[in-house]
């Protein structure tokens, strides 16, 4: 349950819904003017979270530093569009946003006025920014003029993992490697006539050679061959991004017709 001295704490948490999602940080926090009770949140959503969408803090709570929402995101990303202009929610936009989450309330204890509405605790803007907004028109008559800028930012998300994995393939490999082998060959050297042959008998003989030859030897060895490693680089692209702002326009109106022309900005 949210209570009123959590109101400043929960301010700038991140937001969840019923089922977990993330949703949005809180931005600002709405307090009934009578009994003080947090009863409304503004949380930051769409692109860049520059949307602002009201969410009920009946049934929310504060878990691990987070803020627990008891509706759902989808519900909170339709959300009806009210209070973007004052730091006061009325009766009528409060009576829009119960219906639209289907929650009840005490609308005899709020009302339906200015008066008895809803008012902010307190955003990044600051409470005092509603009393300077309050008296745009100071004594001289002047009146402060109001636009709405665009501020662009970027966040980091993953956006998927690579892995490097090693397999093994088997191909063919053919070496050609020259080998050698013995052979026999029959030689003939003549003997001089009248060489008398020395204790020579005539008969059969046998004379033996032993012939050699290379063969092919085929072994295998596993070698480092190269280094193979992951990396990222950053690579910078432009993207167009867009919405709508609005802006205050002044213009003069004069049914008297008592000056030369109009301005406008």
């Amino acid at each position: 349950m949210i209570t009123e001295k959590m109101t400043r704490e929960i301010i700038g948490r991140q937001a969840y819904d019923a089922q977990g999602e993330k949703v949005g940080k809180i931005g600002q926090v709405y307090l009934d003017e009578r009994s003080g009770t947090p009863t409304w949140a503004t949380v930051n959503t769409g692109l860049f979270g520059m949307k602002e969408s009201f969410v009920p803090l009946d049934g929310a709570d504060v878990k691990g530093g987070d803020v627990a929402l008891g509706v759902q995101k989808a519900a909170v990303k339709d959300a009806p569009h009210v209070g973007q202009t004052s730091e006061h929610l009325s009766g009528r936009e409060e009576d829009e946003l119960r219906r639209h989450y289907n929650v009840s309330g005490d609308h005899a204890a709020t009302g339906h006025g200015d008066a008895t509405g809803r008012t902010a605790a307190g955003d990044v803007r600051d409470r005092d920014r509603a009393t300077d907004r309050a008296t745009d028109r100071d004594d001289k008559g002047s009146m402060t003029r109001h636009e709405e800028r665009l501020r662009v930012g970027t966040e980091t998300e993953e956006t998927g993992k690579v892995r490097l994995r090693k397999y093994v393939v088997t191909e063919d490999q053919q070496v050609t490697v020259p080998v050698s082998h013995e052979e026999v060959r029959l030689e003939r050297e003549p003997v001089a006539d009248g060489t008398p042959a020395r204790g020579a008998t005539i008969g059969e003989d046998t004379h033996e050679v032993t012939l050699h030859a290379e063969r092919p030897v085929v072994d295998k060895t596993t070698e480092a061959v190269e280094k193979v490693r992951l990396d990222t680089r950053t690579v910078t692209e432009d993207h167009t991004v867009s919405d709508k702002v609005r802006k205050e326009q002044v213009e003069i109106d004069d049914p008297n017709h008592r000056v030369s022309g109009r301005d406008k900005h």
